[in-house]
């Protein structure tokens, strides 16, 4: 059974202890946090008013995303930031703006390595059941091109067919754990005039060189789809950081 994407625009009911949770992270990413100390347990109940229950799965989340370390008897410190656990979508949501954009930049970095190597992989063994799914995909991309947001769900199947095919279940869990900033990435790299129809072109020469059980084919033609992201990607960041100078 395939998993299916929880959609961007769904409505987030978030509990108590996230909603604490973020703010003392957009707090953390600000500097208003000194000396890598964050709250304590006690510290955030008398700050924000909750009970102790509910500071101290404030601070689980925290730990979890590897933002705070929590030790019994010790004051909770903040991580290097480097360390955070940047694949979660509940970190991706409290980021600034021109954070989550230098992590797209990083993520394209990851596709371009990964990708052109999974689709050769794919060319040698993929099977006609994937390659028949692949060729839906492609048509209901033609079709969608007017559609972003229901195009973008099928661009990413597309990827993650290609990633099964390669049978690599590392590289497969890897792919798949970042599908929170892939499609953070696809939103911009669709916003371009006619990016989608580019796109399809760029799907479609990659089934081909599947369908011939081409390797060096495939891995050409998922690198030049990647070379054509990576121009709106830099613009897009270009433009984030312009913004973020004026506010």
């Amino acid at each position: 059974m395939q998993r299916r994407q929880e959609s961007p625009d769904a409505v987030k009911i978030r509990t108590l202890p996230v909603q604490v949770a973020a703010h003392l992270t957009r707090r953390i990413v600000s500097g208003d946090i000194e000396d890598g100390r964050a709250p304590s347990e006690l510290d955030i109940s008398q700050e924000f008013g909750v009970s102790r229950v509910v500071a101290r799965e404030t601070l689980k989340i925290l730990a979890s995303l590897d933002i705070v370390d929590v030790a019994q008897g010790r004051r909770v410190v903040v991580r290097p930031r480097a360390e955070w656990d940047y694949l979660s979508p509940l970190l991706i949501e409290w980021l600034p703006t021109e954070i989550v954009g230098e992590l797209l930049q990083e993520l394209h970095q990851l596709r371009v390595l990964l990708e052109p190597e999974l689709a050769a992989m794919a060319a040698a063994s993929i099977t006609d059941e994937t390659l028949d799914r692949l060729r839906d995909g492609i048509d209901r991309m033609s079709a969608l091109e007017a559609d972003p947001d229901a195009y973008l769900e099928v661009d990413h199947e597309f990827h993650m067919e290609i990633c099964r095919a390669a049978n690599n279940r590392i590289l497969d869990r890897i792919m798949y754990s970042a599908r929170w900033l892939g499609t953070a990435s696809r939103r911009i790299t669709n916003e371009a005039p006619a990016a989608l129809r580019s796109a399809t072109a760029d799907h479609t020469e990659i089934y081909e060189a599947l369908v011939a059980r081409d390797p060096a084919g495939a891995r050409a033609a998922m690198r030049r789809h990647l070379r054509n992201n990576s121009t709106l990607l830099a613009e897009k960041a270009k433009q984030t950081k312009r913004a973020a100078r004026r506010r």
